[in-house]
């Protein structure tokens, strides 16, 4: 959507106090740890942007709460497998040789949308060591989300998304469906489902850079939607507006659990 189409279709501008009033009615509180998957342009006119929206956030969590998002960087792949676009077969190995390792500080998101690319460089986030899955976070648990976070299986249990799980979080979904819900990853890898492929991608290994191969889940998230729909019939969600975007907050525990159940009893 376009900036013109975005001030069109605003009654007003949402200012950082109206979007901290509607985190708050939503049933944002501070002191809790929240996965947020975002949409901008959803929210309708923003003065200042992502910028403004990132401090909503952390100003109706707190330090005492922690702030996630997912930056990935699925372009930091083989690209062999590349459909969107493909690349030329004869480009493959050239690829490989010459894309710069994986750097945290300077490794851009990749289609994850404006915030999520501004939270990256946010003074104080801390962002997980992963090519193509990495998460940033800011606040009380972010050390511990964005640590270790395992090569294989980026999006199952070595990941931030387990963390998230232990420390009871929650996700918001702000202006996005539940196609956008990477939580549903991680119960893919519990429930068993899908197959292995091997992954490729540039990191830093003692030192220098290497084109290092890893085994990880082939994820799908064609079934998410449905799972969403099913699981809100069932279990409590939080649906309200921030700003113009509808959105949704539920318990990441319980969200993982009923998709756990709901893909073995597909695959049954």
């Amino acid at each position: 959507m376009t900036e013109t189409a975005v001030i069109q279709n605003s009654p007003h501008p949402f200012t950082k106090d109206i979007l901290v009033a509607h985190l708050r009615e939503l049933g944002v509180q501070p002191g809790m740890t929240v996965l947020v998957h975002s949409s901008m342009s959803k929210l309708g006119y923003v003065p200042g942007g992502a910028v403004t929206v990132i401090q909503a956030l952390q100003e109706v969590l707190t330090e005492a709460g922690t702030l996630v998002m997912p930056t990935f960087s699925t372009d930091y792949s083989d690209p062999a497998p590349w459909q969107h676009p493909p690349a030329p077969e004869e480009w493959h190995q050239i690829i490989r040789d010459s894309m710069p390792a994986f750097d945290p500080m300077l490794t851009p998101t990749r289609m994850m949308g404006a915030i999520p690319e501004l939270f990256r460089t946010w003074p104080g986030v801390f962002r997980s060591y992963h090519p193509q899955d990495s998460f940033a976070a800011w606040g009380h648990h972010a050390a511990t989300i964005t640590a270790d976070h395992q090569l294989e299986n980026g999006l199952g249990e070595g990941s931030p998304l387990a963390r998230i799980y232990e420390l009871d979080g929650y996700v918001l979904l702000l202006g996005v469906t539940y196609a956008n819900n990477t939580s549903f990853h991680l119960a893919e890898g519990r429930a068993g489902v899908g197959e292995m492929i091997r992954q490729g991608s540039p990191i830093w290994q003692n030192g220098r850079r290497v084109w290092q191969w890893f085994d990880s889940l082939d994820y799908d998230d064609e079934s998410f939607p449905q799972i969403g729909a099913e699981f809100e019939q069932v279990h409590p969600v939080q649906i309200g507006k921030v700003g113009l975007a509808e959105c949704r907050l539920f318990h990441q525990k319980t969200a993982v659990d009923f998709a756990t159940d709901w893909l073995k009893n597909q695959a049954a």
